[in-house]
């Protein structure tokens, strides 16, 4: 949004640019990229960054220092998917925000969703510099945050995720790997940690260990740690059958331990008490009379939400009596109404203005801080914000928030 950023690149664009930054970021992550990158970066400027990376940790601080919060979301871990040995704080943190204007015209961060579960880290930092290079912006623009340069930012994801072990101990566990629209991102882990992306159904247990068959000796390799990307919602919908029971006491490290998907979520939403926060009520306590207060008095101005879905599934706008009592009694607690909230479009392109959803990242080293660590855009047009929402358009998708560092 800030210029002179905007109105230079608005101004200095052209397709065939446009054309050999998809080639450069195909060819730095060795893959295809199946998703639509936006023809642009987003310039933010630094105060606003810095407002939504505060807004983050006091959202975590608020969800971390109430007991009565954890008690409640260690309850909501499914009993099938309830892994021993939880770590006392996630790994990773993403923090999704849209912006509003207030009273007086200035812009504000609103949650769109929480998740301490990772995101594509790898990728993110390959595209940011993609832009940076192919389009030869200011070599002081940056999408990382406090001095984090690429080499720190590289040095973090290391000790979060690899931390002492040999890499080759180290896997990033996926469902079916290589027919995921995030194989990009895995073959930056890759490269950048050395570690193995291995699919989860191709583990092998033997005791309390688990292994994964290297591809060029056909050895049994040992997994110690594992940078866990498996979203339960997809195991479950695609009926994948486990070598290991996630109940199972195995003798494994976890960067990024399953219980934490479900622990913060969008089941934090209707525990949260902050201005940047929308209104929200679980399902089953909207049939109870709890909270019907909280929500506006038009429907339209509804959302009702899967708490555990992926990438914007299952999302309905203004939903009616009889949608909400589609979902049987007994599974209600699985779903959530929230405030609907009109973001700003502030992102100048020659398509017309264009909403941004910023996704702030962080990185939680044990024994540290959690860390600001990359931020995510996601422009769009529409309601859904997604990439695979808006796939017929051009000047939205994936890209990247840059912020001048001088």
């Amino acid at each position: 949004m800030i210029e002179p950023y905007r109105s230079d690149f608005n101004a200095r664009f052209t397709e065939a640019k446009y054309a050999e930054l998809l080639r450069v970021v195909a060819e730095r992550t060795r893959s295809k990229i199946e998703f639509r990158i936006a023809e642009t970066p987003c310039f933010f400027a630094p105060e606003l960054m810095k407002r939504m990376v505060n807004v983050g940790e006091e959202l975590t601080a608020q969800l971390l220092g109430n007991e009565e919060y954890l008690r409640a979301s260690d309850a909501a871990i499914p009993a099938a998917f309830r892994v021993p040995n939880c770590d006392s704080h996630p790994h990773f943190m993403t923090v999704d925000f849209g912006l509003v204007r207030d009273a007086s015209g200035e812009l504000q961060p609103k949650l769109v969703e929480m998740q301490a579960f990772p995101s594509i880290f790898g990728y993110q930092a390959v595209v940011s510099q993609a832009y940076k290079d192919v389009y030869e912006l200011d070599p002081g623009l940056t999408p990382f945050f406090g001095r984090m340069d690429e080499a720190s930012y590289w040095e973090l994801l290391r000790e979060t995720i690899v931390g002492q072990h040999d890499p080759a101990n180290v896997v990033l566990l996926e469902v079916e790997p290589e027919k995921q629209k995030t194989l990009p991102d895995f073959r930056m882990h890759e490269e950048r940690l050395g570690v193995h992306t291995v699919d989860i159904a191709k583990l092998v247990k033997q005791g309390r260990r688990l292994f994964y068959r290297d591809e060029v000796t056909g050895k049994l390799v040992t997994v110690e740690r594992i940078y866990n990307r498996v979203i339960v919602d997809e195991l479950e919908r695609k009926q994948i059958e486990l070598p290991f029971d996630y109940r199972d006491d195995l003798e494994i490290e976890w960067a990024g331990h399953p219980n934490w998907y479900f622990r913060v979520s969008k089941f934090s939403l209707p525990h949260l008490q902050h201005p940047a926060v929308p209104a929200a009520v679980f399902l089953d306590d909207w049939f109870a009379g709890k909270g019907r207060d909280r929500l506006p008095a038009e429907r339209e101005n509804w959302v009702f939400k899967p708490l555990y879905s992926f990438a914007g599934k299952g999302i309905q706008f203004a939903p009616t009596d009889a949608d909400l009592a589609m979902i049987p009694k007994g599974e209600r607690y699985l779903y959530l109404l929230q405030e609907k909230v009109k973001f700003e479009p502030v992102i100048r392109t020659p398509e017309g203005m264009t909403q941004a959803e910023i996704r702030i990242m962080y990185v939680w080293p044990e024994g540290k801080k959690m860390t600001p660590a990359i931020n995510l855009v996601r422009m769009g047009r529409g309601l859904m914000m997604g990439v695979d929402h808006n796939r017929e358009k051009t000047w939205v998708g994936g890209s990247a928030g840059l912020t001048p560092t001088s």
